[in-house]
């Protein structure tokens, strides 16, 4: 999977959570009315250390049948992950790389050789020692054809994995085809967590790792059990245990945690009324996690009319994003002006062309679509799909363009009208470090580059800033990818959005970075 697409998922209704079900959507829509005088919502999680032990419930959205947890494959149950597994590098509190397994790394002088220095005390869950064979090994998988991992299409471009180096248990060589001064950070990815060598044909099923928590029990598209790994090498979670559940919709999820069934909403970014409600609740609350998703309204740049780099000026310059900030999310969020990097990224830039409706008219007649007719298609997967949607529509009419918004199939969404029609509604994680973000999402080729755009220029200034030692000339060539997706590229970014999780009263330590949590330290009030 995708870190937001959980392509062909099923929807599933764990009986344990199905009296949650039955409460149904109303319910919410009933309370929204007294939550208008409810207070702001919350900036972050509670405050205040977690009780030692306890069981944390996470309900989650469906899954496919053939979930698996081998973090490398595109359907891997992304909320195991992270209990289950470690990785070498990770994003730090602050944004930045910080050691994992890994406790440095360091490139040569061109950047064209990375060596990484392992942990000594690290064991997997099954007692083995974790040494360079088992972190080569995990690179192999990830670039093995047979895998299909979607890291595979950032990491292959720069490493063979028969020059793959281990000259000692604890030093892992990475010699690269080009050189990369990002190249450590491609590697938080959570396609990338360390599974033992040897171990492809059988991760999917033992989630064999090494991190805070081993796995009980686990069921594809159902539920499933982690639970305390004592040994592991940071020190004990704080948790006993955490349980799963796949809960078939968001109200259905929201509703069992306003009753107390379940106590986090993974993946389940609230939409602001039933935040509202779920804030003004007594059991419940929000963790409001700032700039946390970005959403995109991608043109398919090989289907016409989008194969005009002027109608794609024209789409970006018809609307005006702060408008679609305050319809869509009611100011609960940053405006994009459809530059994909964040605003808290170091590498952004902030210059951007001006909402013009009347040069977006121009660019239109000359390019032979005055008056242009579009549908837009979106879907109930996400609950600011459809009010993006609208406010685009509503704000690109000054411009003459004429959106019919389209609501499709959630439970296939991400199988017929993803990148395949020629405009929809979609949204991305933040937290992947600007290289990979630009490799994944817009780079020539890649499976996920979901406008399917592709420019020589593009991919010449990624080249040139990935192999720039000097920080500060790597930020100004970023820069200049910035522009080109910006003045050229398919994709309209209107908005960052803070996510609003859903988490029960009783939770502390919930701290996101880099699109998950920390399991090893979240914990409850009362276990």
């Amino acid at each position: 999977m995708s870190d937001i697409h959980h392509l062909g998922r099923r929807s599933v209704l764990t009986a344990g959570l199905a009296s949650a079900a039955a409460l149904g959507g109303s319910w919410l829509l009933t309370g929204c009315a007294g939550a208008e005088a409810a207070p702001v919502l919350p900036a972050a999680a509670a405050k205040g250390a977690p009780d030692r032990g306890g069981t944390l419930r996470i309900a989650r959205p469906p899954a496919s049948d053939a979930e698996t947890l081998d973090p490398a494959s595109s359907l891997s149950a992304y909320e195991y992950l992270g209990a289950l597994y470690n990785r070498l590098v990770r994003i730090g509190t602050n944004g930045e790389l910080a050691p994992d397994l890994a406790e440095s790394w360091e490139p040569d002088a061109k950047a064209s050789t990375w060596t990484f220095r392992l942990r000594k005390d690290v064991a997997f869950h099954n007692g083995r020692a974790f040494t360079s064979a088992d972190a080569a090994y995990t690179l192999r998988h990830i670039l093995d054809k047979a895998t299909a991992s979607p890291q595979a299409a950032v990491l292959a471009p720069l490493i063979d994995p028969a020059k793959l180096g281990t000259p000692d248990a604890h030093t892992l060589v990475v010699p690269l085809k080009s050189p990369n001064a990002e190249f450590p950070s491609l590697l938080t990815h959570y396609n990338c967590y360390v599974i033992p060598d040897g171990s492809a044909k059988s991760i999917g099923r033992t989630g064999i790792g090494t991190g805070p928590f081993k796995l009980e029990s686990f069921a594809p598209a159902g539920p499933g059990r982690v639970t305390a790994y004592t040994d592991h090498w940071a020190g004990r979670p704080v948790l006993d245990t955490i349980d799963f559940y796949s809960v078939a919709d968001m109200s259905a999820r929201s509703n069992a945690l306003l009753a107390g069934q379940v106590d986090l909403l993974s993946q389940t970014n609230l939409d602001f009324a039933t935040a509202r409600v779920v804030a003004a609740s007594d059991r419940a609350t929000i963790a409001r996690v700032k700039n946390a998703q970005w959403y995109v309204l991608p043109m398919l740049t090989t289907e016409k009319p989008f194969t005009d780099v002027r109608v794609r000026q024209a789409m970006k310059l018809a609307y005006d994003p702060e408008h679609v900030v305050q319809v869509a999310l009611q100011g609960a969020g940053t405006a994009g002006w459809d530059n994909p990097v964040p605003p808290s990224d170091p590498a952004h830039i902030s210059a951007h062309p001006k909402h013009d409706p009347e040069q977006a008219k121009y660019l239109l007649k000359q390019a032979g679509h005055e008056g242009l007719a579009m549908d837009l298609y979106t879907s109930s997967y996400d609950p600011l799909f459809t009010p993006m949607a609208l406010a685009y529509q509503d704000s690109a009419k000054r411009a003459g363009i004429r959106i019919k918004v389209k609501t499709a199939s959630a439970d296939s969404y991400y199988t017929q009208i993803w990148m395949k029609k020629p405009l929809m509604a979609t949204y991305w994680f933040t937290g992947r470090p600007v290289d990979q973000l630009f490799t994944q999402i817009f780079r020539s080729g890649s499976s996920y580059n979901e406008t399917a755009w592709s420019d020589k220029e593009f991919d010449a200034v990624l080249d040139r800033a990935r192999a720039e030692l000097d920080d500060t000339k790597r930020r100004e060539l970023y820069g200049e990818a910035q522009t080109l997706v910006i003045e050229k590229g398919g994709a309209m970014t209107p908005m960052f959005a803070d996510r609003l999780v859903g988490i029960s009263r009783k939770v502390r330590g919930y701290a996101e970075h880099g699109f998950e949590f920390d399991y090893l330290n979240i914990g409850l009030k009362g276990a």
